[in-house]
C-alpha cells in the first residue's frame, strides 16, 4: 500500500491531527447518538484484530466502531493464530494484510507491533504494547476535551 501509515505511538500524530481526529469522533458520535443509524464510510472494509492478550474494551470498540462505519471485524485470539509459535509473526502479516484493509494488534511486546507494521503491506494500530496505547491516549484526549471544552 503506497503511503501507509502505521499508528503505533500517540506521536506518530501530529497536535493538528489528533485535534481532527477528536473532533471528526465528536461529531460521529454526536450523529450516532442522534439519529442511531451508522455512516457507510467503511462500507466493505474489514480490520483484523489480532490478540495476544485478551480484552473487553479494546475489543468491544474496535469491532463496534467498524460496524458503526459500515464496515467488519475479524477477531484473531491467542489460540487462533499462536503468533510466532506456530507461524513467524511475519508470515502471519503477510496473510492477514492480503485479506484485510488494517490491522489492529494487543502485544504483549511493542517489538512485535513494529515487526507486524514492518511486514504489512496495510496500516497497523497498535491497541496495546506493553510500551503504549496510543488509542487510550486518543480516547482520554477525547474525554478531556468533552468535559473541559478543550484540551
Amino acid at each position: 500500500m503506497k503511503n501507509k501509515k502505521d499508528f503505533l505511538s500517540i506521536t506518530d500524530l501530529s497536535s493538528k491531527a489528533i485535534w481532527e481526529i477528536i473532533v471528526m469522533a465528536k461529531k460521529l458520535k454526536k450523529e450516532f447518538n442522534q439519529t442511531g443509524t451508522t455512516q457507510e464510510s467503511l462500507k466493505n472494509k474489514s480490520l483484523i484484530m489480532i490478540f495476544e492478550k485478551p480484552s473487553l474494551r479494546t475489543r468491544l470498540s474496535f469491532e463496534v466502531g467498524m460496524i458503526r462505519l459500515g464496515g467488519h471485524a475479524v477477531y484473531l485470539g491467542p489460540s487462533d493464530i499462536r503468533m510466532g509459535v506456530r507461524e513467524s509473526v511475519s508470515d502471519i502479516t503477510k496473510v492477514v494484510s492480503s485479506m484485510g484493509e488494517v490491522i489492529m494488534a494487543r502485544t504483549f511486546k511493542h517489538q512485535t507491533v513494529e515487526e507486524l507494521a514492518r511486514s504489512s503491506k496495510v496500516p497497523v494500530i497498535n491497541g496495546l504494547s506493553d510500551l503504549e496505547h496510543p488509542c487510550q491516549a486518543l480516547a482520554d484526549f477525547m474525554t478531556i476535551s468533552e468535559i473541559k471544552g478543550k484540551l
